[in-house]
This record gives C-alpha cells, sequence and structure tokens, in this order.
C-alpha cells in the first residue's frame, strides 16, 4: 500500500545508514531498501518523480485519511498515467 507525498513534505527522522538504493531502466525510480531486513520504506516513483510513496505498513500510524485506490499493475504501463502528479493535490 503507497501514500504518495510531495518530496517537501517527506522526511527521513533516522536510519538513512542501513538504507541501500536500487534504480532501474530509466533510472528516474529510486528504490530504497533496509539493509538488514530488505523491506523498501519509501521510493521516488516513475510516475511521480516530484514525490515519494511511503509504505504504508512502514508506519507507526497510517493517515487516518488515507484511500485505498485500486490500480491494475499487471498493466502497469497503460495505467501509470493515471497516478501522475497524485503528490501535487496535497501541496
Amino acid at each position: 500500500m503507497h501514500l504518495i507525498v510531495p518530496k517537501s513534505h517527506f522526511s527521513l527522522i533516522q536510519g538513512e545508514e542501513a538504507l541501500s538504493s536500487y534504480t532501474f531502466n530509466t533510472g528516474v525510480a529510486k528504490h530504497y531498501f533496509c539493509q538488514h531486513c530488505g523491506i523498501k520504506p519509501f521510493y521516488v516513483p516513475r510516475s511521480n518523480p516530484d514525490g515519494m510513496d511511503v509504505n504504508l505498513r512502514c508506519l507507526d500510524q497510517a493517515p487516518a485519511d488515507a484511500q485505498i485506490v485500486k490500480f491494475d499493475g499487471q498493466n502497469w504501463e497503460a495505467n501509470a498515467a493515471s497516478l501522475a502528479h497524485k503528490s501535487r493535490e496535497f501541496e
């Protein structure tokens, strides 16, 4: 479950030294993984390079107003535009 927020609304409080990053294909998306457990807590999405995609399962408490929207990930390329610039809605 992903929550896309503007980069300006994201701050990593601790644990940066335990993260590794991974990029592939276009190099736009930047995925961050914990070196100890392998979880991906957040990443810069290719569909929203001005945002940060936070894994809701990594938060102590999810925002009360978080909405779950269905997305066809099997056909990602055809549907990625529906995600574009969702982070700007919060600015």
